[in-house]
Order: C-alpha cells, then sequence, then structure tokens
C-alpha cells in the first residue's frame, strides 16, 4: 500500500490503519489538553512535590535491567530530586507506556515527561521544551560490512524502514532535498510497527538502510556492531528534550535552571558520555517553545 510516497510493510496494514486512529486520537488529547489546567511552579511548592512521567522501555534513556531501573534518566533522576529538595519540595516519579505518556502530561495528570522527547513542530503547539539534553539528529544505520553505501548519493533509490507514526517522517522531506541536490531521488520507504522489525528486514536483506535519531543509532550499534554500521546525517540538527506544558511557564524555568546546573558542574556532560556514547557541548541552552525557533536551531529554513 502507498500513500503519499511512503510504503506500509505488508504485514502491517490493518496494525497501521488502527496506529494511524491511535495517534490521531493521541494528537486529540495532546490538543484538547492544551486549554485544561495545569500545575505552575507555585502549585507545586504548594503541593510539596513535582510529579514527573516516564516510560521504561526506552534504552539507553529508560529501561528495566533484572527488573530495575536503568539509564540515563534514572541516574539523572536523582540530580533532579536534590535539586528539587534545594527548592523545598519533592519529586515523584510515574512510569507509563510512551503511547499515553504525552497525552497525561498535556491533561494536567503529571506536570512534565521526563524522557527523550524529540522536539517537533506539533508537540511545540502543545509544549514547550526544556533546554535539550541530547542530539537528536536523524542517521541511517546500514549493514555491517555494507561499502556500497556511504554519501547521500549511495541511497537514492534504495529501500528504507522507520517506525510508523514517529517524529522522524517529518524530517524525511530534508533527504529528500539533500537527493534532489545529488541528481537522484529517494526510493520506497517502508514503515514499522517498531525499529527491532525494520532492523530484523535490514539485516536480512529486505531493506537497503534505516533512518533513526543519533542516540538510537548510537545505543544500536554499541550493542550489535557486528551486525550494523552507523552511516552519516540525513537531516539538520534534533534535539531529544523534556517537554512541559505551554501554561508551566515558571515550572520551565526551573527546569532550565535545573539545566544549567548540570551543564555547568559536568554532570550533564558525564552522564551523556556514560549513555549516549559521547557529549553534545553545542546544544541550545535555552528553551525551545516556538516552531520557528525549532525551525532556525534545527537549521530547517
Amino acid at each position: 500500500m502507498t500513500h503519499a510516497g511512503i510504503a506500509t510493510a505488508t504485514p502491517m496494514n490493518g496494525f497501521a490503519q488502527l496506529r494511524k486512529l491511535a495517534l490521531a486520537g493521541l494528537a486529540g488529547c495532546l490538543l484538547a489538553g492544551a486549554t485544561s489546567a495545569h500545575a505552575d511552579l507555585a502549585d507545586i511548592e504548594k503541593r510539596g512535590y513535582l510529579s514527573v512521567a516516564t516510560e521504561d522501555d526506552y534504552a539507553p534513556f529508560n529501561y528495566i535491567v533484572d527488573g530495575k531501573p536503568e539509564g540515563f534518566h534514572k541516574e539523572l533522576l536523582e540530580d533532579l530530586k536534590a535539586y528539587a529538595k534545594e527548592k523545598g519540595f519533592d519529586v515523584k516519579q510515574e512510569i507509563l507506556p510512551w503511547t499515553g505518556l504525552l497525552a497525561a502530561v498535556s491533561s494536567g495528570q503529571y506536570d512534565m515527561a521526563f524522557t527523550g522527547a524529540l522536539v517537533t513542530d506539533d508537540r511545540l503547539r502543545v509544549f514547550n521544551f526544556a533546554p535539550p539534553f541530547a542530539s537528536a539528529q536523524h542517521f541511517y544505520v546500514k549493514r555491517a560490512g555494507d561499502d556500497s553505501l556511504s554519501d547521500i548519493a549511495s541511497l537514492c533509490g534504495k529501500k528504507a524502514g522507520l517506525q510508523a507514526g514517529s517524529a522522524l517522517l517529518a524530517r524525511l522531506p530534508e533527504l529528500k532535498k539533500m537527493m534532489a541536490d545529488a541528481g537522484c531521488k529517494i526510493g520506497e520507504v517502508v514503515e514499522y510497527q517498531s525499529y527491532p522489525e525494520a532492523y530484523a528486514d535490514l539485516a536480512n536483506g529486505r531493506l537497503d538502510y534505516v533512518i533513526n535519531a543519533l542516540i538510537s543509532v548510537n545505543d544500536l550499534v554499541k550493542t550489535r556492531g557486528d551486525t550494523f554500521a552507523k552511516g552519516i546525517a540525513v537531516s539538520g540538527d534534533g534535539f531529544a528534550a523534556w517537554p512541559v506544558p505551554k501554561k508551566s511557564p515558571e515550572l520551565l524555568k526551573l527546569i532550565t535552571g535545573f539545566m544549567d546546573q548540570i551543564r555547568d558542574n559536568g554532570r550533564l556532560a558525564e552522564l551523556q558520555s556514560k549513555w549516549f556514547g559521547e557529549a553534545f557541548p553545542s546544544m541550545p541552552t535555552e528553551p525551545i517553545t516556538d516552531i520557528d525557533q525549532f525551525h532556525t536551531l534545527a537549521g530547517m529554513k
């Protein structure tokens, strides 16, 4: 099945329809949530705690090992708790599935999302984002030892895979422009229910390459470098950051202060190197609050 140049993997056709409906429902929840009441810093101080929503199945950001939480955010949560304690309140964590996490924050059930969310145009209509903690620039992954893929021109006409409904789809026009500048066009793009399925098809030769964000690509190559290799960037800059509802400006200032502290004392770079394989000293240091600012920072103009 092909729609606007995007092909959906045949076994996923029924699921893809359900997923699109679910995503549409989620978008509706996000937009509806934008009009509901949200706690700002004064409310948080009065109740005595900041509520953060996290997930547990997104390595290396948040995941479970032998029944215990692990990852970048698990460690950084302790720093956030210490920072909040200095301000006179606690931090309470709730683990949610990703599919409902942003909707729960936008509806006011939680004060902010504390996970590896990518900044996108749609999300900026509902949330402001704290200063980014990692790059989310898009890279391609190929089979280890595949020397036929190197530069952008070598990707032209080849079969690509990525996750259905992912934020990466919105940035695909950038790769199309890169290819047009190289005098060629993008090949078939196949959407998958999950990245493990896309990687399985890449490994067995059903795909030529897979597109994902930098941190996920680094983690994949770190754990499965015998099978996969990292390619080059296929988008401008991208950012992973914490979403804060737009009706909570004072909370955004607080979290920006937290980011300033862990950046200045070296803790952020330490955890970035440990969990992401590299530090990101050139990340923006101000919150990202509107689409025009995001496009400027990402080089999308």
